[in-house]
């Protein structure tokens, strides 16, 4: 009987707290990096790069406190730059503020392409060799370890290998433990890649490293496809933040190399988390979740199609490539105008809802009419449940619209509109009119609608209002057009979507709210129960 073949092994190394970092827009705090550093270390992986010291104030507070913290799985590691052309490594500033770090492992990034050396540089070809040698010697008789980021590897090499190769061998021969080739500008393709870490591969015995950008959308193929070739180290960020189109995402790449490939790149049980991390940082960083995110976008395993929906309620894999909970995701369904019977079932019991079999065909009919009007609940899953229950005859106990009104008054030049509104609710028996301002109509609307629900139901302080969204769906109408709003709610722990439509805007926001809020006192908090 054979033996079975060895395991593939790769090793990732994450970035998002440098390279990420530059994508457009995005700022991390010093107490967001730290949150990130430490959600990274309990997802297990082995190497996470805190930034480049020195290129800032935050980096360099960063390492200072970064370096305190007890990590279980991740080696902090800093980033930074050759010495100058013309100085001695020992005379580096930037090797200098590297060391200062205390961090074990320093990725040094320097010039693999000839035309960048001359170019960007302005100096010979063999003072950029040299610029490589010389700091990462300096670097490892200061006791510390090196990988090396040999900067714009892939086109340098295609335009003169010879130099890109003297460059590797010169970072190798200094002691650089990874030689990591790095797609700068995005531009390969996976037959590219495989190509030059073929031959990179016969001509060096250092463990290889990839690093690669998403302009050509071929950044996680790319990856996949140097560890197929030999490479052993894959840098990346999770949910693909970086510069321009991003880099490569490590949620897809660190899912595939584990689930598709046999890899082991992360502790056991770690890939069921891959989900939740995503999310996490996402959130931390202040952006919105990519709901396509291959794995872990909210519906990556949704499925609206009637013919989808109803082949995946009979046998899961019929369209859907692994389970949804191996990485931490769960199988969704939208119910839409393309859905039938077996969707709308689906997602009742998605919610937890046992309709019964009379009801189905008026909501199936329902939601179709309603969508034809201009509602989408494929987004609006708070809606659609609360549509749902009430089809099967569920009656809402949390509260009563009595009436609501709204007005806008306009101020001296120098000062804005003032919106105030009026609403008129019944709470447990009890009779609530109260009035608040808002900096327009629908804050105006929020405002007022917690104060009158305030004193019975105060788990109303815990949900806040993420985001407002109104698109007009027939243009041709003019002022008189049909607007459908989205409202996302979040209470700290979910976050849900409602949706409401009409050709009055005030009057399609207001329904927006009142769901969103009688859904949130219908799921409160966990802490908050009972």
């Amino acid at each position: 009987m054979s033996e079975a073949a060895p395991r593939l092994e790769v090793e990732l190394y994450d970035t998002t707290l440098r390279d990420g970092a530059q994508r457009a827009g995005m700022s991390y705090s010093i107490e967001d990096r730290l949150r990130i550093l430490h959600r990274l270390d309990q997802l297990g992986l082995p190497f996470v790069e805190g930034g480049w010291p020195g290129a800032n104030p935050r980096d360099t507070e960063f390492f200072k406190l970064a370096t305190k913290e007890r990590l279980l799985h991740a080696t902090l590691t800093s980033f930074g730059m050759t010495r100058k052309a013309g100085e001695r490594a020992e005379d580096s500033t930037v090797l200098r503020e590297l060391l200062d770090t205390g961090t074990e492992v320093i990725c040094l990034v320097g010039k693999s392409s000839a035309l960048h050396v001359a170019e960007a540089l302005r100096t010979s070809p063999e003072e950029g060799i040299a610029m490589v040698r010389d700091s990462v010697a300096f670097l490892r008789g200061e006791g510390r370890r090196v990988f090396f980021d040999a900067e714009h590897f892939f086109d340098g090499y295609v335009e003169d290998p010879a130099f890109s190769l003297a460059v590797l061998a010169a970072a190798e021969e200094a002691g650089a433990e990874r030689l990591v080739l790095c797609d700068t500008n995005g531009g390969m393709l996976p037959r590219d890649v495989a190509r030059v870490v073929d031959e990179v591969r016969a001509r060096t015995g250092a463990a290889l490293g990839v690093h690669v950008h998403n302009d050509t959308g071929c950044a996680v193929a790319n990856s996949l496809t140097a560890v197929e070739h030999g490479v052993y180290q894959v840098q990346g960020t999770i949910n693909g933040y970086g510069e321009r189109t991003g880099n490569a995402d490590l949620i897809p790449i660190a899912a595939n190399l584990v689930l598709k490939m046999g890899a082991s790149c992360l502790p056991e049980g770690a890939v069921e988390r891959l989900t939740e991390v995503a999310h996490y940082v996402a959130e931390v960083a202040n952006l919105t979740p990519d709901s396509h995110q291959p794995y872990a976008g909210r519906y990556a395993f949704t499925h609206k199609a009637g013919l989808h929906t109803s082949g995946v309620s009979r046998f899961t894999e019929a369209y859907e490539h692994i389970a949804p909970a191996a990485v931490g995701n769960r199988r969704g369904v939208v119910a839409s105008d393309l859905g039938g019977g077996s969707t709308v079932k689906m997602k009742a019991a998605e919610f937890g809802i046992e309709l019964s079999q009379d009801s189905v065909p008026g909501l199936l009919q329902e939601l179709k009419d309603r969508e034809a009007r201009g509602y989408t609940f494929e987004v609006a899953d708070a809606s659609l449940e609360l549509l749902m229950r009430r089809a099967d005859g569920w009656r809402q106990p949390f509260f009563e619209i009595e009436s609501f009104r709204v007005h806008v008054e306009q101020r001296p030049e120098d000062e804005e509109p003032l919106a105030e509104a009026t609403v008129k609710v019944l709470t447990k028996g009890s009779r609530h009119i109260e009035s608040a301002e808002g900096h327009g109509p629908v804050g105006a609307l929020d405002n007022a609608l917690r104060k009158a629900l305030a004193n019975d139901y105060p788990e109303l302080d815990l949900m806040t209002l993420e985001d407002y969204r109104v698109r007009v769906l027939d243009e041709t109408h003019g002022t008189g057009a049909v607007v459908r709003v989205l409202i996302d709610t979040s209470n700290g722990e979910r976050e849900w979507t409602t949706v409401g439509v009409s050709e009055n805007i005030i009057e399609a926001s207001w329904e927006a709210l009142t769901d969103a809020y009688l859904y949130g006192l219908l799921h409160p908090r966990e802490d908050r129960e009972g």
